[in-house]
């Protein structure tokens, strides 16, 4: 798996704030909108294009456009739904999948409940949202999940990524021919005992929705 930190002075302005324990949950959507839009325009880099002949009002020329079949976004519910509109933002074209995810509290395991994409995903890329990489059984999970249905390239964007969620996505996806990309505004320095980033920035899902 390919890992790409988004280094960038806008993205670690952001994530300072939205790390911060005082801000609330409207300004974290809006922060994590924001970040997000930052982070797609990495994640996209290598997103896939024909070319396209127009008429300019001088001249005829060639550009590109999207390829098809056209990317697929596809948030990991419910945090991830956060992250959709700064998505979609740069990517107005892209179809839009949803995955319903959980982690078990106790043994931290993901447990698919929601599932709303297509049944076949051949020759297609995608992307997927959720905000925070921690044990990486989710996003690992995730990945097969799209594998499965045909899916031959996956960029995965995170706010924030924990080192052993990172290995432990690497080992589970060891064997698979598809390219795997991970796009993060920062790698943290660990999970603590609960499975929670740190420093991180809490419970993504509760900071942007409130505690349910």
């Amino acid at each position: 798996m390919r890992v790409i930190v988004a280094d960038h002075p806008l993205i670690a302005h952001k994530l300072t704030y939205l790390r911060h324990k005082g801000t609330d949950s409207p300004t974290f959507r809006r922060l994590a909108d924001e970040l997000v839009t930052l982070l797609a325009y990495e994640a996209t880099r290598e997103v896939r294009t024909e070319p396209f002949d127009i008429e300019t009002p001088v001249s005829a020329t060639t550009g590109i456009k999207l390829s098809t079949p056209k990317p697929l976004v596809v948030p990991i519910l419910r945090a991830g739904l956060g992250m959709l509109e700064g998505m979609v933002r740069l990517l107005p074209t892209a179809e839009v999948g949803f995955l319903g995810m959980l982690r078990d509290e106790e043994t931290l395991e993901a447990v698919t409940y929601a599932n709303r994409l297509p049944d076949d995903l051949s020759g297609r890329q995608c992307y997927v949202l959720d905000p925070m990489l921690a044990t990486g059984g989710t996003l690992a999970m995730s990945v097969r999940y799209l594998v499965d249905r045909g899916a031959d390239d996956i960029t995965a964007v995170t706010l924030l990524a924990a080192p052993e969620g990172i290995e432990t996505v690497e080992r589970e996806l060891a064997d698979l021919d598809v390219p795997v990309t991970l796009v993060t505004g920062a790698i943290d320095e660990r999970l603590n005992e609960q499975g929670y980033i740190v420093p991180g920035l809490g419970d993504a899902g509760d900071r942007l929705y409130g505690v349910v």
